[in-house]
């Protein structure tokens, strides 16, 4: 049996796609940085290999996968080149995959993750169900019939695939240091939109999906009337928020998620959507429904004593707003306390001010440094310059998180896309060590 060894393998997308092929029979290894990341524990839930990064872990009969942020030049696949072994990017390999299957792309600038989980968790009442989710986490099936992935948008990679169905969440700037503009991620969206092969369920609310152009059928949802699956009276409680879905302006079924915020109400009509689109009766959606359980590092949520804290993967404006928005409604009577970590040197720049207006929303704010990645390690930016942006906002050095326990019976909300869970970690360990007499 071939081994496929991962390079990169702690890599969100790459961590899934290895736990997909270990399912489905396959032999598989990787490396990567020592480094603790989340995305780790299920790779060794499985008892999957993961080597410290090194030339010698490759040999020739090996097929290498390869993290996309790595470049050509990794050691390891260097040493793949010159032994002769097959090598193949993680989106390369990850588009061959899906065409067995009717496949699911989900895509967008924001709510890629969230959607992908709760599809993947709805169809798989339906039919077997193979998945790729955000957050590190993935599952394969060997019977499966459908299979849905997490596409991003970042340096195109979506491009690498050709799904029966996409779904398109929004189009919004991000990811500067690769996009030049709003028009540029527009034309990136409007060349994936070419390559599907069945139908595009597009969230009808958002300005840049109203224009997209395909080949295919584009089926809308969202709140407004024009849309083709709409949601209306719409009621939010602390529990959850139930909904009418119409189709077409002609009733089809009410529903109920345990979930919080307008962005979970159009999570669910594209869920909704493309299970009308193949024929999955509302009663298995309103069931897969209630028992979702929700992603890694999207609101999830840690109680101790009368705090209640939150993982939350927000890095971009809009983001934070959805966090916060879900945050009120579920707890209206709590105060609201952001800690945030930035995250890329390059997206801080971009979106200063607007960081700080949605940041402000908070009853209190506190700033942990700005954290690089693998592409982009230093800017001449620093977390001071958004905290001068910000009325009364801390800076929250890792050896001072005690500081936060001066707010009682509040709402955390630890937000940020690098390492932000380690302040998070280091919080409920003050929370739960006995004080010395």
């Amino acid at each position: 049996m071939t081994v496929l060894h991962f390079t990169g393998i702690k890599g969100s997308g790459m961590s899934a796609l290895a736990q997909i092929m270990h399912d489905m029979g396959e032999s598989v290894q990787g490396s990567d940085i020592a480094q603790h990341f989340f995305t780790e524990e299920r790779l060794r839930e499985r008892g999957i290999t993961i080597l410290p990064f090194d030339p010698e872990n490759i040999s020739s009969e090996m097929t290498i996968i390869a993290g996309n942020a790595f470049n050509d030049e990794h050691p390891e696949l260097v040493k793949a080149r010159e032994s002769g072994a097959t090598i193949i990017r993680y989106h390369q390999f990850l588009g061959d995959l899906m065409k067995q299957y009717v496949s699911v792309a989900i895509t967008g600038a924001h709510g890629k993750t969230s959607t992908t989980g709760l599809m993947a968790h709805v169809l798989n009442g339906y039919k077997p169900v193979s998945y790729l989710i955000g957050d590190g986490t993935g599952s394969g099936q060997e019977e499966s019939h459908f299979f849905v992935a997490e596409a991003c948008e970042y340096r195109r990679h979506f491009l690498a695939y050709h799904p029966d169905y996409a779904i398109m969440t929004n189009i919004d700037f991000d990811h500067p240091d690769y996009f030049g503009s709003i028009d540029d991620v527009f034309k990136a969206f409007q060349e994936m939109a070419q390559q599907v092969k069945k139908c595009i369920i597009a969230c009808g609310d958002d300005e840049y999906l109203q224009q997209i152009q395909a080949p295919v059928p584009v089926v809308y949802y969202g709140f407004g009337e024009e849309n083709d699956f709409q949601a209306r009276n719409i009621v939010k409680t602390t529990e959850g928020t139930t909904f009418d879905v119409v189709i077409r302006n002609e009733f089809f079924h009410t529903f109920t998620i345990p979930m919080y915020g307008d962005h979970a109400v159009q999570n669910a009509l594209a869920v909704i959507s493309l299970c009308q689109y193949e024929s999955i009766p509302a009663d298995i959606i309103q069931g897969q429904f209630l028992s979702y359980e929700g992603v890694k590092r999207r609101f999830t949520e840690t109680v101790i004593d009368d705090r209640v804290l939150i993982d939350d993967y927000a890095h971009h404006p809009t983001e934070i707003r959805a966090t916060l928005q879900s945050a009120s409604q579920k707890y209206p009577e709590r105060e609201l306390i952001a800690i945030f970590q930035p995250h890329t040197f390059s997206r801080t720049q971009t979106f200063l001010q607007e960081f700080a207006d949605c940041l402000q929303e908070a009853d209190h704010v506190y700033l942990c440094d700005i954290f690089g990645s693998a592409r982009e390690e230093a800017g001449t930016l620093t977390i001071r310059d958004l905290q001068e942006k910000i009325d009364s906002s801390q800076l929250l050095p890792l050896e001072d998180v005690e500081k936060l326990t001066k707010h009682n019976n509040a709402v955390y909300l630890f937000m940020g896309a690098g390492d932000v869970t380690k302040f998070q970690q280091a919080y409920e360990e003050v929370l739960t060590t006995p004080k010395k007499a």
